[in-house]
Formats: C-alpha cells, sequence, structure tokens
C-alpha cells in the first residue's frame, strides 16, 4: 500500500511527485472515480479544493469522515476553487454567529 496519493492538477501534480508522492490528475467527469480508487490504494488521500469540488458531497463527506484511509482536502496551487470556511461553519453550528 502507498503512503500517500494527491489528486489534482498538473502543476501541483509535478510539485508533489518531486516530493515522493504517487500524484495523479484526474479525468474531469473521473474525480469521483479517482478518488474511491486511490481510497483503496494509499494511507493518505491528498484531494484539491477543484477536485474535492467535482466529486458528489455524499461520496467526498464519506472519504472524509472516514479514519482510514485519511482524506484531507488540500487547496489549489491556482486558487480557482476556495477552501471551505470551516471556522464560519463551527461558529454559525455552536450558536456563536459570525
Amino acid at each position: 500500500m502507498k503512503l500517500a496519493i494527491y489528486l489534482g492538477d498538473e502543476v501541483s501534480a509535478a510539485g508533489h511527485r518531486l516530493a515522493g508522492v504517487d500524484a495523479r490528475v484526474p479525468e474531469r467527469g473521473g474525480e469521483a472515480e479517482a478518488l474511491a480508487r486511490a481510497r483503496t490504494e494509499a494511507s493518505l488521500v491528498l484531494v484539491s479544493a477543484t477536485v474535492a469540488a467535482r466529486v458528489p458531497a455524499a461520496e467526498l463527506r464519506v472519504a472524509q469522515m472516514a479514519l482510514a484511509p485519511l482524506t484531507v482536502m488540500v487547496p489549489d496551487l491556482q486558487g480557482e476553487t476556495p477552501m471551505p470556511d470551516v471556522a464560519s461553519r463551527l461558529r454559525a453550528e455552536l450558536g456563536l454567529g459570525s
């Protein structure tokens, strides 16, 4: 089993490859399948925000909630898709205002 797999754009994938990570660039429309496959092959799956945005929300939520493999959303190098604002969401859910 591989230690880590990165799913994202070509430029970021090149950087991850230099760091020794198995980096993959999923074809448009094949992001959910690429995520499912990566989860069977690695202990850690890094998913760019853009790839994550193209995976059905339910599938992404299941992947992120699972303890193994650890699945983490990471920012895009080009910033095409913003990361979710987790702090604001938690404050709202706890009734602490914004």
